[in-house]
């Protein structure tokens, strides 16, 4: 199954320090996940100043169990970086 996540970093002082502590780990786990087919594209989200506030991912998993088994292990999660994840299920027209 195809997935859309959609996550936010949380907005408090300390949030671009956790996600500066975070993002070797959370990137390294990315590019396991990209090499064995999970992940088919992820994004920074950024603001007007070109800030990373978040991150958007196109992502393929069994089941949205695995998904979430995904989710909860992930450096931005465990670290407290993602605050607002959404997730729906999509199905691509097009693979990069």
């Amino acid at each position: 199954m195809q997935f859309l996540v959609v996550a936010y970093d949380g907005k408090d002082k300390e949030a671009k320090n956790r996600r500066a502590a975070a993002r070797p780990s959370h990137l390294a786990d990315a590019q396991e996940l990209k090499e064995a087919g999970n992940i088919i594209v992820g994004a920074a989200i950024l603001d007007e100043n070109d800030e990373m506030i978040g991150s958007t991912l196109c992502v393929e998993f069994e089941s949205r169990t695995d998904l979430d088994e995904w989710l909860a292990n992930d450096p931005y999660v465990t670290e407290g970086v993602w605050q607002d994840i959404t997730v729906q299920p999509i199905r691509l027209a097009v693979k990069p």
